[in-house]
């Protein structure tokens, strides 16, 4: 993930998304809606989908530290190093990058995280084929560096294309697809060139005075991008992480961490996307934080915009702490994760939950302790959750909207503060303007309810039955 400290403020459709740690979008303008009949098509469907796994997943699992940004030669809070893993940098890297060497994850068993994640409620996966280190969690043909190389351990186990059976597992279990894959590459002599050191997380030559290799490192990642989208299936989203390396026109001056490209790092994406989309019709390209033709949605990362976005917006969140795995992570709290599903849907984006493999490869038992517990919430609440759009007044106190498609259906749900869901004995909350109500239900009860309503304020007494994390209440208009 790109780290950044950038925190902005968010107005309703109109500057920025709000982020903390996270990533700076500007959104107002800078968003063209597709135009092609089968992308916005697939945009519907995955805005359907409302929740979807994240994977971060590498050789840096074994060190059980923050992805690929050790390497990065800033002083950032996540770019540190641990002095036992190398005394000086050249060290560190050397050591960083002999990780390939012992990575053997062989408890590898995608059907596992499938099964959870569907039970989950999850529709559909992003997966981190390659991060900004540059190792390759796929048979690419470009390099060396992955992990079916003779050089891993676990490329002779008949599961070592890990993103193939990934892809193929989650696929086969109905989800889309995502292939995460970072535009910068730390490993590839093409993008730091190992004639200068790196100075940051940018190019470390100018491709202006390079252009020669600048040019290679162009076919090194379109040719890369080509496999993931021509050799491993249908993939729905091709999910590009990295903004730093964008045409130097498209930087904004108002976002700190742009402000920190000083050269020119246009890999064209016009031949990169229209590759993809030839290869797979309809895919959903995300160039993240480079506002044009190929970012279809945006990506505010560990937080939530405060407002409603009229475009097609996920929340990448991580489950534990961290995007990669970490050992004793601090897992957040079912409580927690369905409370923000519902901020999310409510005002009308997607939820990405990042779930990081171990070095085994396989999860903590705290994941599948959330998940398990999500299923049950999910299975009795999807109906508020799926295919839900949002509708004024969006958020009241402790009251969050969506509406059915057709607007024939109002969800209400109910959250409360605390460690533990706390059930009014009655619900009040307005009902939106123009809404006619004929019958009430809530989700998860079957017997009869209590309830009335003066002016636009619904009264409704909370029924015998108890219920988990939130309550989910179903208006049918007249």
């Amino acid at each position: 993930m790109q780290k950044l400290t950038t925190l902005i403020s968010t107005a309703l459709l109109t500057t920025s998304t709000t982020l903390a740690f996270g990533q700076a979008h500007n959104v107002s303008g800078g968003y063209q809606k597709p135009t092609d009949p089968q992308v916005i098509e697939n945009l519907e469907q995955w805005q359907d989908m409302k929740f979807g796994l994240f994977m971060h997943w590498g050789t840096y699992s074994q060190w059980g530290i923050v992805e690929s940004w050790s390497l990065c030669p800033e002083d950032e809070g996540w770019t540190q190093r641990k002095p036992e893993h190398g005394a000086t940098y050249n060290e560190y890297v050397k050591n960083y990058e002999n990780l390939q060497t012992t990575f053997n994850p062989t408890d590898f068993n995608p059907q596992k995280w499938a099964d959870a994640a569907k039970a989950a409620g999850m529709k559909y996966v992003v997966f981190t084929t390659k991060h900004h280190d540059g190792f390759a969690m796929f048979d690419t043909k470009e390099s060396d560096y992955k992990i079916t190389s003779s050089k891993t351990p676990f490329s002779s186990n008949p599961k070592a294309n890990v993103t193939k059976e990934i892809f193929n597992t989650f696929r086969n279990d109905g989800f889309k697809i995502g292939a995460y894959f970072s535009k910068p590459d730390w490993h590839t002599d093409f993008y730091w060139w190992n004639y200068f050191p790196p100075k940051d997380r940018n190019v470390n030559y100018d491709p202006k005075k390079h252009p020669e290799r600048w040019e290679k490192f162009k076919n090194y990642t379109y040719n890369q991008i080509n496999e993931l989208t021509s050799e491993y299936g249908k993939v729905d989203i091709l999910w590009l992480d990295g903004g730093w390396v964008r045409p130097f026109k498209t930087i904004d001056q108002s976002v700190d961490w742009q402000k920190t490209i000083k050269v020119e790092q246009d890999i064209d994406m016009d031949r990169i996307g229209g590759m993809a989309r030839k290869n797979q019709p309809g895919i959903i390209v995300v160039d993240r934080t480079v506002p044009g033709n190929w970012e279809n949605y945006v990506t505010p990362e560990q937080a939530i915009p405060e407002h409603p976005l009229d475009i097609p917006w996920e929340s990448c969140i991580t489950m534990g702490d961290s995007f990669s795995y970490v050992p004793n992570d601090n897992y957040k709290p079912t409580k927690k994760i369905v409370e923000t599903l519902v901020k999310i849907i409510s005002r009308g984006g997607n939820y990405l939950l990042n779930i990081a493999p171990g070095p085994k490869g396989d999860y903590d038992q705290a994941a599948y302790d959330r998940l398990n517990e999500l299923a049950g919430w999910m299975k009795i609440n999807q109906n508020a959750v799926y295919a839900t759009r949002t509708i004024a007044p969006y958020h009241q106190g402790d009251y969050y909207y969506t509406r059915s498609k057709d607007s024939k259906i109002v969800n209400v749900f109910h959250l409360s503060e605390g460690d533990t869901y706390q059930q009014p004995n009655e619900y009040v909350f307005q009902v939106p303007d123009n809404f006619k109500v004929k019958k009430i239900a809530i989700l998860g009860h079957k017997g009869r309810l209590d309830w009335s309503q003066r002016d636009n304020q619904i009264t409704l007494r909370s029924p015998g039955t108890r219920f988990n994390y939130a309550t989910a209440i179903q208006l049918q208009s007249k």
